[in-house]
């Protein structure tokens, strides 16, 4: 199959054409990179407003990789030790948190009893409100969908 002999007006068409698709491309690849940029930005915020969860994230997903990447012989042997002295530490960094929060809520005249009615009225207090909210958005629901 031959091609047929291109037109002068085609012929003059075939840039603007080109010019056209490369600006449309052109057009999303920038919209694509300000979104990303708009996206990282963001994310940036996010994590200077709470670094505490970026902070749990991380952990989080080094414990995932962690348990999901399979570990050598070499590597438990060498770790053990390391993993024993870690485990060792937090225990005895646990149980001083234990004993120094006992102490100060002792210093300020609250038992285990008070704390736990506390509690226990936080939580109820927090289901109530709940269910209210859960009421009131069922009702604004049907009233909405009656109409």
């Amino acid at each position: 199959m031959s091609k047929a002999p291109k037109t002068s007006a085609q012929a003059e068409n075939e840039p603007e054409v080109r010019n056209d698709a490369y600006g449309k491309v052109s057009d999303r690849v920038a919209a694509a990179y300000a979104a990303a940029r708009e996206k990282t930005g963001q994310a940036g915020e996010t994590l200077e407003s709470n670094p505490l969860a970026a902070l749990l994230g991380g952990i989080a997903i080094g414990a995932i990789a962690g348990a999901l990447i399979p570990r050598l012989a070499k590597e438990k042997e060498l770790l053990a030790p390391l993993g024993e002295k870690i485990g060792e530490a937090a225990r005895a960094a646990l149980g001083a948190g234990k004993s120094a929060g006992a102490e100060a809520l002792e210093e300020a005249g609250l038992s285990s009893d008070q704390i736990r009615a506390q509690v226990s009225k936080l939580v109820e207090q927090a289901l109530k409100a709940a269910n209210e909210a859960g009421t009131a958005a069922i009702d604004a629901a049907r009233e909405s969908a009656s109409r």
